[in-house]
């Protein structure tokens, strides 16, 4: 595992900055991509053996412009055995209060980057006969609840492209696995989009009391290592896709309740 190239998107902050460090820390070779170069920069120097980190800028919302990233990537070091699709952002806002260009840009960055960057790759992946796609979805790609209907839907669509792609590359030898978790103390509500498409600014009790990052990342990782298909994190999250599968109506009632924005 230590041998293996990682290539982590939505990396200069949160999540993606975490599972850089940690994956550096053992001696694994890191491709940092983001948006922000100074921040992946600031990762970079930050990780255990930054010689062996790279840096690859990309903006999932660039289609035209992944093919081209997905080579600079396997120009760093060679080869590619692990996409870690982290990039993202969440929303806070009622449907009837969002405009409709919101969720184009959810579906935008959420789904269809993601779609393009892994399309990208996946050529190189069938020519080497072997690869690992994960995808760090959401327990909101299970079931969903208020405010997050944009968010929601996109991580729905990801489990839908991702499901398919395993059954049509599991003869490549191409494992998929899908990360969902529930809150994270990370500045994802913070940077969640609104109705109008301005940040949300300010952070919730839900994520102040989440997951703590590092933890959580700790647990990626061990679910990567096993080739994990799909693992849920937060235990009333999780709750709540165990629920769906008993009541629809239950799991209704239970997140009604919950009131959480």
């Amino acid at each position: 595992m230590k041998e293996q190239v990682v290539w982590i998107t939505g990396a200069s902050s949160g999540i993606g900055e975490e599972l850089a460090q940690q994956y550096a820390r053992r001696g694994n070779k890191v491709i940092l991509s983001a948006r922000r170069v100074s921040e992946l920069e600031r990762v970079k120097a930050s990780c255990a053996h930054p010689e062996n980190v790279a840096v690859v800028p990309l903006d999932l919302t660039a289609f035209d412009t992944l093919e081209d990233k997905v080579k600079e990537a396997l120009h760093c070091f060679g080869s590619i055995d692990l996409l870690i699709n982290n990039g993202g952002v969440s929303q806070r806002s009622l449907i009837v209060e969002t405009n409709f260009e919101v969720y184009q840009r959810l579906i935008e960055i959420n789904y269809l980057g993601t779609v393009a960057l892994t399309k990208a790759l996946l050529p190189y992946f069938i020519k080497q006969q072997k690869g690992h796609f994960a995808v760090v979805t959401s327990v909101m790609g299970k079931y969903a609840s208020p405010f997050r209907s944009g968010y929601a839907g996109a991580k729905h669509a990801l489990h839908g492209f991702f499901d398919a792609l395993r059954m049509e590359h599991q003869k490549d030898n191409i494992s998929v696995s899908l990360i969902c978790p529930g809150f994270v103390q990370t500045n994802v509500t913070i940077n969640a989009l609104t109705g109008d498409g301005s940040k949300l600014g300010h952070d919730d009790p839900a994520t102040k009391s989440g997951l703590e990052v590092k933890a959580f990342c700790k647990n990626v990782i061990k679910a990567l290592d096993n080739k994990a298909w799909e693992t849920y994190f937060g235990r009333k999250e999780k709750l709540g896709v165990h629920l769906k599968r008993l009541s629809q109506k239950l799991l209704h009632a239970v997140v009604i309740r919950s009131n959480v924005r």
